[in-house]
């Protein structure tokens, strides 16, 4: 199953997409989603791993290194360790909705999938009193 997360700049959970099949990749789950374009249009910066490179917009990723290139500089990398300090807030969240037992025996459609995560992260919102309806 593959959800995208959104997060605040605190790492709480904010925002999880519908539910797609595992093999998608995380790019283009972001871009079937209209994830990406949606926060371009709002001016949102956002951070990401090196999955989503090449997805433009407001998306920022690390520099990438590849065994047939030099290494990174140590600009690159010093920008690459700030940027997965930022990250990390991210990560905290999907982190929270997996403490969630229910997430790690799921094993149902996408559709189904989607209903359980929405749900879930409104119980977590409620949990933290975030929940505004």
């Amino acid at each position: 199953m593959n959800v995208q997360v959104l997060a605040d700049p605190l790492g709480q959970p904010v925002w999880a997409s519908p539910a797609l099949p595992g093999a998608t990749h995380d790019l283009n789950a972001a871009r079937a989603t209209g994830l990406i374009d949606a926060l371009t249009a709002a001016g949102v910066k956002t951070f990401a791993d090196k999955g989503y490179q090449g997805a433009g917009g407001s998306i920022r990723t690390p520099f990438k290194g590849h065994r047939l290139r030099p290494p990174l500089s140590r600009h690159q990398r010093s920008v690459n360790h700030a940027h997965a300090r930022i990250r990390a807030c991210g990560e905290r969240a999907v982190a929270t909705l997996k403490t969630w037992k229910v997430l790690t025996r799921l094993r149902c459609c996408p559709h189904r999938a989607t209903a359980i995560v929405q749900a879930i992260l409104v119980l977590q919102l409620i949990e933290e009193g975030r929940y505004s309806r």
